[in-house]
C-alpha cells in the first residue's frame, strides 16, 4: 500500500486528484458514473452572489487538442448553492472546494461571508480572472497590485483555506503569485484558461458569441506545466496544477514540477472516469518506483 494523501493549507486530501471548477458541475451529478468519494476533492463550478445565465450560445467550440468556452460563469447563485447543492455534497467523504467569482470586491466578499458559515465547505478557491467592473472590465488578476488588493479584502473574512486561482493571460505570473502570497493566500491553483478564438470559414463568423473565449485541454498543458514549475519555485505556499491533465503521466509531470495536487478539467467531458484512472495510475507508478508516499514526488524534477 502506498500513501496518496497530501496536506494543503491544513486540509488532508486522501489523494492529490481534484476536479476543476466548471467541468464537474456541483459534483453530485457524476454519482451515477463513479464513486465521487474516491476523489481527493471536488471544486464546484464558479459561484457568484446572484444567479447568472451566462453568455448566449454558441459558447463552446472544439479546437485541435482543446476546447474553447465562453460559458460566462453560469450558476445558480450562492444562496441556491447553499440551499440546494451543498446538502447533497455534505455527506460525501471528500473535500468540497467552492470557486468564487465576482465583478467587484464587494461581490467577492459577500459570497465568501456566506460560504464561511458552511461546515461542508473545506476551502475557497478565489477566481481572480473575473472582470472587475470598477476597473473598466479589466480582470483583477492581471496585475500584482489588484490581485493582492482583492486577496487582502477577502482573507480577513475567511478562516477557511483561501486558494487563489491565477490567470495565465499575463506577462509575469510569478509576480502575481508572489503578490497574492504576500496578501495572505494559503495556496495557489494554476492555470485558468488561455484567451483564444476560432472562426467558421463558411459563415466567416466567430464560433463563439463572445468572439473570444477560454482555451483548455491538452493543448495548454506545456504552458500550464511551465507556469506551475515557475511559481512552485518562487513561493512557499502549496501550488495546485491545472491545465490539460488527462492521464496519470500528466499528473506525475505536474507533481514533479512542484504541484502538491492537480485538478482534472476538460478530460472529464471525454471520460468522467478520468480522475479515478489517474488515481489508480499514480498508485501503480509509486509501487513500480518503490516509493511509499506521493509526497516523495512533489518538486523532485531532476535538472541536469
Amino acid at each position: 500500500m502506498v500513501d496518496l494523501s497530501v496536506n494543503i493549507a491544513g486540509i488532508k486530501f486522501k489523494n492529490p486528484v481534484l476536479t476543476a471548477s466548471g467541468t464537474y458541475a456541483y459534483g453530485w451529478e457524476y454519482k451515477d458514473f463513479l464513486d465521487i468519494a474516491k476523489l481527493g476533492g471536488i471544486v464546484v463550478k464558479g459561484t457568484t452572489l446572484e444567479e447568472r445565465q451566462g453568455n448566449p450560445a454558441p459558447r463552446l467550440a472544439e479546437t485541435p487538442s482543446g476546447l474553447l468556452n465562453a460559458i460566462g460563469l453560469q450558476n445558480s447563485g450562492v444562496d441556491n448553492f447553499i440551499d440546494g447543492h451543498l446538502p447533497r455534497l455534505a455527506g460525501v467523504d471528500t473535500a468540497v472546494i467552492v470557486n468564487v467569482g465576482g465583478s467587484t470586491t464587494e461581490e467577492y466578499t459577500a459570497v465568501v461571508k456566506k460560504l464561511q458559515k458552511q461546515k461542508a465547505v473545506a476551502a475557497i478557491e478565489l477566481n481572480i480572472s473575473c472582470p472587475n467592473v470598477k476597473q473598466g472590465g479589466m480582470a483583477c488578476g492581471i496585475n500584482p497590485e489588484s490581485a493582492a488588493e482583492l486577496v487582502r479584502a477577502v482573507k480577513p473574512l475567511c478562516d477557511k483555506p483561501l486558494i487563489v486561482k491565477l490567470s495565465p493571460n499575463v506577462t509575469d505570473i510569478v509576480s502575481i503569485a508572489r503578490a497574492t502570497e504576500s496578501a495572505g493566500a494559503d495556496a495557489l491553483s494554476l492555470i485558468n484558461t488561455l484567451l483564444g478564438m476560432a472562426i467558421d470559414v463558411e459563415t466567416q463568423k466567430p464560433k463563439l458569441s463572445t468572439i473570444t473565449g477560454g482555451l483548455s485541454g491538452p493543448a495548454v498543458k506545456p504552458i500550464a506545466l511551465r507556469m506551475v514549475w515557475q511559481v512552485a519555485n518562487a513561493v512557499k505556499i502549496p501550488v495546485i496544477g491545472i491545465g490539460g491533465i488527462s492521464t496519470w503521466q500528466d499528473a506525475v509531470e505536474f507533481l514533479l514540477a512542484g504541484a502538491s495536487a492537480i485538478q482534472v478539467g476538460t478530460a472529464n467531458f471525454i471520460d468522467p472516469l478520468t480522475p479515478l484512472k489517474i488515481i489508480d495510475g499514480l498508485e501503480n507508478y509509486l509501487t513500480r518506483k518503490k516509493l511509499n508516499k506521493i509526497t516523495d514526488l512533489i518538486g523532485k524534477l531532476q535538472i541536469c
